[in-house]
């Protein structure tokens, strides 16, 4: 099955086309810019890199939440747009849940954290049972310093909340914090590529009509 994948939930964009398990070609580019400068121009490089043809996909995948307002709406319109006009299916994948991916194999308790702004962090809690990811608690937005206290044993932190808040967080675990190197923290779209496989092998798409980014919170206009 070969799938495009996108990601730009965070001020990183990447593109990625997998074939089943393999890794045909992938970009991953982090400018303080919009996305919607250059993702297209991505994607029909990274398409071209993979000596296949849109036509050729068999599905799409993108990031769907949390993460920025703006860069999330970008991905998913692009996805969309490209599934609506070949017909082809698309699979939504949680941010957390690639970035979670990204800490394997990891024997201790994995939490992502993703920058939300007005200090505050995007997270959840993973654990890697019998060689699946399997999320520990449900997403949630809140400040870092409130996360800790849903952790009550050695912990790995990966993302751009953990980089920003790296000091803090080892202050208050002590020992107990351990930390991904931050290359790892950035969200490739293969990864997102790799987590949507299960769902199209199963049959399990969203729907193109409803499906739209999952933002957690109200966006800062909304809240005002």
């Amino acid at each position: 099955m070969k799938i495009l994948a996108v990601d730009t939930a965070t001020i990183s964009c990447s593109v990625a086309v997998i074939d089943k398990e393999t890794l045909l070609a992938e970009s991953t580019m982090v400018r303080q810019q919009t996305h919607s400068k250059h993702l297209m121009g991505m994607i029909d490089y990274i398409v071209g890199l993979s000596g296949l043809a849109i036509s050729e996909l068999d599905g799409f995948a993108v990031t769907s939440g949390p993460g920025t307002f703006t860069g999330l709406r970008i991905g998913m319109s692009a996805i969309k747009g490209l599934a609506m006009a070949t017909g082809k299916p698309v699979v939504g994948v949680s941010s957390l849940d690639a970035l979670a991916m990204q800490a394997a194999p990891s024997p201790y308790l994995i939490c992502p954290l993703i920058d939300a702004r007005r200090e505050e962090v995007y997270f959840s809690t993973y654990k890697f049972e019998g060689g699946y990811l399997k999320r520990q608690m449900n997403e949630s937005v809140m400040p870092p310093e409130d996360v800790v206290k849903y952790l009550d044993e050695p912990c790995v932190f990966l993302g751009s909340g953990a980089l920003l808040y790296q000091k803090m967080l080892k202050q208050m675990m002590n020992k107990t914090a351990c930390f991904i190197p931050p290359f790892k923290g950035t969200i490739k779209a293969s990864t997102v590529a790799y987590l949507s496989m299960y769902d199209f092998e199963s049959d399990d798409t969203d729907d193109i009509k409803t499906l739209v980014p999952y933002y957690i919170r109200k966006p800062d206009a909304e809240m005002a």
